[in-house]
């Protein structure tokens, strides 16, 4: 469709409330059918098909599964052949050996034109193995150009974070739409499509679309458990949107590209793969404002360890370690007394590479050779780090009265185990060269014998 057309449809979409809930949908009235899920005959003609995003046998409260009312099975297609990977890498990641440095990189240069959100993908880095199932991966995309073509990985689920442009994602289960500001979650083995709602530079601005994606191997996203905040707070799972049924009924040559143990395969269909009629489940894709997020912090001193602003988790076999936590730094007050406002000088035991949608982060100054809008940072584990020089000197002289930060909106990937880079994120031009620098000029100020600050 146009980028008009696209845009309006994007604009005028409806949604399902709930994030885990059971869902159901027909985009045509007696698609589902009613009192079972695989009838002799199912209604109007369609397959009655399962999608598992986990074991049969896994506990109820965390058993992913979804039933798909289609046009054609999914089986119904020819054999799928290797393709180039491009620039997408998976793990177990042996291209680099882990670097203990702290790291940061500009966003990704503008790509070739025609470029679109597959070929776009760009790998960072990440751990694990996507063959066990366990660990994540980092990649970043810019793109030009709608994909034509049909996407699915079935080596993990993909938590898209857009930095720059509106998405229209055509999924197997109908349209989400996710602008700057909103993250996409697209379960395992899910098929979709991207289409760009602004193909045109805005401001002077190349590409058009640019942003994250982090590739989960590991247990499906899940909201945290909350403990003392209570029932309420962080993440309300009414705030996420889960799509209509909505099909493609197209009969013609369809390239779709499955992810599969680390390498792209590709199949030529005789038919759209997106014919799902109506559907019900729990394994649906969602998408998600990040500014709804409900914000808990200190109403006394001290600043909150950031585990308090965790929006998704994908807990490993140890509780309260995820192989992955999302996590953002949303619009706040600030109102700690005799507190050092920004996030602390830290080393962790958790890896954590962070990005920027928009305006500053509290911790980190912006502008050239800072952190910027569609940048990175990487602090794997134990990697020392915290504000920098100058933001430790104007926070620790700032007037401490209540202060709102609403100018930016920061995110971080958060993994237990270190992050290894891809050769080309090692390498690559946009890799900042002095990043250590931020941290020189952190003067003494010890004096023996001088006062307490309590």
């Amino acid at each position: 469709m146009s980028g008009d057309d696209a845009r309006k449809t994007a604009e005028g979409l409806a949604y399902l409330s709930g994030f885990g809930n059971e869902h159901s949908s027909e985009a045509v009235p007696g698609a589902l059918p009613l009192g079972r899920n695989t009838p002799q005959r199912a209604p109007l003609g369609l397959y009655a098909e399962q999608l598992s995003g986990s074991a049969f046998t896994e506990p109820r409260a965390h058993n992913r599964r979804s039933w798909l009312y289609r046009i054609r099975p999914s089986a119904a297609h020819p054999a799928f052949v290797r393709i180039g990977n491009g620039t997408v890498r998976t793990a177990p990641f042996t291209e680099t050996v882990p670097d203990p440095n702290r790291l940061r990189w500009d966003p990704l240069p503008e790509p070739p034109a025609g470029t679109d959100f597959l070929a776009g993908l760009w790998t960072l880095g990440g751990n694990g193995d996507a063959t066990q199932r366990t660990g994540m991966a980092v990649h970043l995309y810019h793109a030009d150009s709608s994909m034509r073509r049909v996407f699915s990985d079935a080596d993990g689920e993909l938590l898209i974070v857009p930095e720059r442009g509106g998405l229209l994602l055509h999924t197997e289960f109908g349209l989400l739409h996710a602008e700057p500001g909103e993250v996409a979650l697209i379960p395992r083995g899910v098929r979709f499509r991207v289409e760009l709602l602004d193909t045109e530079a805005a401001d002077g601005q190349t590409p058009p679309a640019r942003g994250y994606v982090c590739e989960n191997y590991g247990a499906p996203f899940r909201l945290p458990d909350l403990g003392p905040i209570g029932a309420n707070g962080l993440a309300n799972p009414r705030d996420f949107r889960a799509p209509v049924a909505a099909y493609e009924d197209v009969e013609g040559p369809v390239e779709v590209v499955n992810k599969f143990c680390g390498n792209l395969w590709e199949a030529t269909y005789d038919h759209s793969p997106l014919d799902v009629v109506a559907w019900h489940g729990n394994h649906v894709p969602y998408v998600y404002d990040l500014r709804s997020f409900n914000v808990l912090g200190t109403v006394s001193y001290d600043h909150p360890d950031p585990s308090i602003f965790t929006v998704l988790t994908s807990p490993s076999d140890t509780p309260g370690l995820a192989g992955v936590d999302f996590v953002v730094f949303a619009p706040r007050w600030l109102v700690g007394e005799d507190t050092f406002r920004p996030p602390y000088f830290h080393r962790n035991v958790m890896s954590e590479y962070m990005g920027l949608i928009e305006g500053a982060y509290d911790a980190k100054t912006s502008g050239p050779g800072g952190f910027v809008p569609g940048g990175g940072s990487l602090h794997n584990m134990m990697s020392a780090h915290g504000p920098d020089r100058e933001t430790f000197d104007r926070a620790s002289a700032a007037e401490l009265k209540p202060q709102k930060l609403d100018d930016g909106l920061a995110f971080m990937f958060e993994t237990r185990w270190p992050v290894t880079l891809t050769a080309q994120a090692a390498e690559a031009e946009h890799l900042q060269s002095r990043y250590d620098d931020v941290w020189q000029g952190l003067e003494r100020h010890f004096t023996e014998g001088g006062p307490r600050t309590l």
